[in-house]
């Protein structure tokens, strides 16, 4: 593996770091308060650990890529419809 392989498994692995953290915090807010927003926010970060953990395992492979980034759109899709949930339940 050459450098450039390394430093993208580095900031793969960042990211999926990030992702993790971020579902973790929002699950903790979610027992407290049980407010559903906190649960959508920790479903899509999750969702997006998944995605970023399959994609650093088969990188350098074709095989399934498309849905890789289909799992992202629904993360980010439940991020938008948690948005538009609380919004709504507020007026």
């Amino acid at each position: 593996m050459n450098d450039l392989g390394h430093i993208s498994m580095f900031v793969s692995g960042l990211l999926t770091a990030g992702y993790a953290v971020a579902a973790l915090f929002f699950l903790k807010f979610w027992r407290q308060t049980r407010d559903r927003l906190f649960a959508w926010f920790a479903a899509s970060f999750g969702l997006l650990v998944v995605q970023r953990m399959a994609l650093t395992i088969t990188q350098g492979t074709e095989t399934g890529s498309f849905w890789f980034y289909v799992v992202r759109l629904v993360a980010f899709l439940l991020i938008a419809v948690a948005i538009l949930e609380k919004n709504r339940a507020e007026v």
